[in-house]
């Protein structure tokens, strides 16, 4: 096993696990043992101390945790801080469940992975391991959710998605209702468990606390009712990004299968610049190299560039014709 990189603090010593995450070894609360058992990956804790200088914390309550000892630091949000600052991040579109697709694509040096589980079989279930497959990575995992619902949003932030996608969100009421899913009363409505993935099963201190700080929520604009109501959309607190969906906004202006039609692409160009001008993150999913340049240079700042069941698809018969004709 690699030696952790190791930094003394105020009551004791921090050491960085396998997911670059400082953890913190009280020995008057649970001795000397090295919180290096917990985690392998000395490379990951080098990133994370380089990425987040001093972001170690030691324990301000007379109680351990999880009942070891053990202390492990709050995941920070990378995504969301560059979103805020308005930082170009490209992503990718996973919609092959699977934790082997998922680490493939992890390592394939995009900025952002969606897992994607409203047009693709994956569930809360699935989503876990593709989780875990991409916690080694430098990539931000986005999760979009089925649906819009209290339930699903909070088993998603459970299972440790940090960034979240909700689709079809048609007003400013139901942009309230995802962010009160995504925070913990008395600010909103999920529910508390204090032993999920999400807090590193006990180890984050004062998780519930502070959860709030580390979580992005994305929604998405994609009818004709979305846009009508897209001022008051943008305006609501706790919506930290806007995506457009130019699929099913082609299909409810009229045009269903042909985002291409000049009135989506004219639409979609206003969006960007409505969402820009707002002062608010715009993001988009297009396969056309060519127009997500374009909407780069409008302002988009997270531009998803590609479906890894279209490249799978689209390779596998090229690969094959290239054989087979002439």
């Amino acid at each position: 096993m690699p030696p952790c990189s190791r930094k003394s603090i105020r009551g004791g010593e921090a050491t960085v696990n396998a997911w670059g995450l400082a953890q913190v070894v009280r020995p008057d609360l649970a001795g000397a043992r090295p919180a290096c058992q917990a985690g392998v990956s000395r490379v990951a804790g080098e990133r994370y101390e380089r990425q987040n200088p001093g972001n170690v914390r030691s324990r301000s309550v007379g109680r351990p945790a999880c009942g070891g000892g053990v202390v492990t630091a709050l995941p920070p949000n990378r995504f969301k801080r560059r979103l805020a600052a308005r930082e170009q991040q490209i992503g990718l579109w996973g919609a092959l469940p699977g934790s082997y697709v998922a680490e493939i694509l992890a390592g394939a040096g995009f900025d952002w992975l969606v897992f994607d589980t409203e047009h693709a079989p994956g569930d809360p279930i699935s989503v876990l391991p593709q989780l875990q497959a991409a916690a080694a990575y430098e990539v931000a995992p986005v999760v979009r959710a089925a649906t819009n619902d209290t339930v699903l949003i909070k088993r998603l932030l459970d299972a440790g998605a940090q960034t979240l996608l909700i689709p079809y969100v048609q007003s400013a009421a139901e942009a309230r209702a995802a962010v009160a899913a995504m925070r913990y009363p008395p600010r909103g409505v999920r529910g508390v468990a204090t032993t999920t993935r999400a807090g590193r099963f006990g180890r984050v201190e004062d998780y519930v606390l502070r959860a709030e700080t580390e979580l992005c929520l994305i929604v998405q604009v994609e009818s004709r009712e979305a846009l009508d109501a897209l001022d008051e959309i943008m305006a609501v607190d706790g919506v930290d990004a806007i995506f457009i969906g130019p699929a099913d906004l082609a299909a409810s202006l009229g045009h269903p299968g042909a985002a291409g039609h000049p009135e989506v692409v004219a639409t979609v160009e206003e969006t960007i610049l409505r969402i820009v001008a707002a002062g608010r993150p715009a993001g988009i999913l297009t396969l056309d190299p060519a127009f997500a340049r374009h909407c780069m240079a409008l302002g988009t700042c997270f531009t998803a560039v590609g479906i890894d069941a279209a490249m799978l698809a689209r390779g596998a018969e090229a690969l094959a014709a290239s054989f087979k004709t002439g």
